[in-house]
């Protein structure tokens, strides 16, 4: 049977790359807690905030993967953190 015009198929790549936008079951199970938990947690502003693509609901790993390395604040003290940080004061000054 020939394929994609006579073209070998297109294998996925060996490792494929981590995705970057966290569903709330995958969320769940980075934290451990159930896919409610986060919702939960969320609503009450204790995890860094989410965005949507279409309906669906996503939480940015990157983000998360620093949230946790920074003892897991409240989104409050999380957003502050940011707005304090050097890098980000720099970009601002330099507008």
């Amino acid at each position: 049977m020939i394929l994609n015009g006579g073209q070998p198929p297109i294998q996925p790549p060996a490792h494929p790359l981590p995705r970057m936008a966290l569903s709330a079951e995958e969320v769940a199970g980075v934290l451990g807690i159930s896919r409610a938990h986060v919702f939960r947690l969320s609503s009450s502003g204790r995890l860094p905030r989410s965005f949507r693509l279409g309906r669906a609901v996503r939480w940015d790993r990157a983000t998360l993967e620093a949230w946790l390395a920074a003892g897991a604040p409240t989104r409050d003290r999380w957003e502050a953190m940011l707005t304090d940080s050097p890098v980000r004061r720099a970009g601002k000054d330099a507008r």
